[in-house]
């Protein structure tokens, strides 16, 4: 049963919206589901329509590139924002309304530099999207014992349906379809925001810390950390940048390229079902290191050939090189990083992660892939090598515990 009534201790007055477990876990998912829809259609054919436009690949890898580096400086600032006020539903909503109005900016933009002027827009905005989600989900997730794996497969599902019925939309109805997917799906991002839970999991607001970045990237375990993890997440930018583009030049037909992308989801989903099961086997630290040593075979294998069957067989490795050690990073997270910290702690995690090991990574990529092919993802393959040792020097440094910032 769904009842609504004011938060203890909230001194602003503010009506909370309470739910049962199920009831959250509904809106979580929901959250999930309606934000990697649109990764969906993004993250396999954004290139497609870049390319469209009459970008080439190194201007391509530029432009995304760009768009990275600046989420470096602002996404801290828009989390550190929402710590000291102890707001989420806020911030979630205006960031998803300034998405949705630099995607529809694409419209009427022209060039490179118009189009790398609504994407520095439309990227920032909707990448701050994600870790504040990120935020409130783990905060609700500890607080109602609720599997936070279980919860991100709905996000994997929705990526699955996307993109899989993105290679179809693309051969139907042209490269221009890639944009007015997003357009629609970003009304539904917005929605999903408006339905999440303000912060309940504590008795009054947060308090309003100071220097919460400084303060973190002082401590050697979290720095451990986030190098593991952004090299790791930047390993996978040629994937990322230059898949979809290589795979139809070598013959791939649309809807081989988009049943690619859904297996490597897939094979996600099904670890994220065993999520509880590996955690308490492994740790969040050996998750990462495991992310990364899968990272080692996957590249090498896609660098040494582009026949359809090696193809097929390494996109089950998503499962590790994304699925473990997104995992891994996001329980390092929610149990080392102090509570009144957790949206700062989760935007410095995407800062460096999606933006600056993967901005250095992409602006070299459309150079590698133009230069070498397939033959990039050897570079790939090396910084996977670089995260699999930071994340096992993390595995040997941090003891389980919140880290200690006083």
């Amino acid at each position: 049963m769904v009842t609504f009534g004011r938060q203890a201790g909230n001194d602003t007055g503010q009506i909370e919206f309470m739910a049962t477990p199920t009831v959250q876990a509904f809106r979580l998912s929901f959250f999930f589901g309606a934000v990697f829809a649109v990764v969906g259609v993004m993250a396999p054919f954004w290139p497609v329509f870049l390319k469209a436009r009459g970008l080439t690949a190194p201007e391509i890898g530029l432009l995304l590139s760009a768009g990275l580096w600046l989420r470096v400086i602002l996404n801290p600032l828009i989390a550190q924002w929402a710590d000291r006020r102890g707001e989420r539903r806020r911030p979630l909503l205006i960031l998803s309304a300034a998405a949705m109005l630099g995607f529809l900016c694409f419209l009427f933009a022209e060039g490179f530099w118009g189009l790398l002027a609504v994407n520095l827009v439309a990227s920032i905005a909707f990448s701050s999207i994600i870790p504040l989600g990120e935020t409130v989900v783990l905060a609700t997730v500890y607080r109602l014992g609720l599997d936070y794996g279980r919860l991100r497969i709905w996000g994997s599902l929705t990526f699955i349906a996307t993109s899989f019925a993105g290679g179809p939309m693309l051969a139907v109805f042209g490269s221009w379809s890639v944009l007015w997917a997003i357009l629609a799906l970003m009304l539904v991002v917005v929605l999903a925001c408006a339905l999440l839970p303000e912060r309940t999991e504590t008795k009054s607001p947060a308090p309003k810390t100071s220097g919460a970045v400084s303060r973190l990237l002082r401590q050697p375990v979290f720095l451990l950390f986030l190098v593991a993890g952004g090299l790791g997440n930047a390993s996978h930018a040629v994937l990322y940048g230059f898949a979809t583009l290589h795979w139809r030049s070598v013959g791939y037909s649309d809807v081989l390229v988009g049943l690619l992308w859904a297996e490597g989801v897939a094979a996600e989903i099904v670890l994220f079902w065993l999520g509880n099961r590996l955690l308490s086997r492994f740790g969040a630290a050996n998750l990462l290191a495991l992310g990364a040593a899968a990272g080692i075979i996957r590249w090498t294998a896609m660098g040494l050939s582009d026949a359809l069957w090696l193809a097929l067989l390494t996109q089950i490795l998503h499962a590790f090189t994304f699925g473990a050690a997104h995992l891994g990073a996001m329980h390092f997270i929610a149990r080392a990083a102090p509570e009144d910290m957790s949206a700062t702690a989760q935007s410095l995690h995407g800062a460096v992660g999606a933006g600056i090991a993967v901005g250095l990574v992409m602006a070299l990529a459309g150079v590698l892939y133009e230069t070498f092919a397939n033959g990039a993802f050897y570079f790939m393959a090396g910084i996977a090598a670089a995260s699999l040792l930071a994340a096992l020097a993390l595995a040997k440094a941090w003891d389980g515990q919140r880290m200690n910032l006083s």
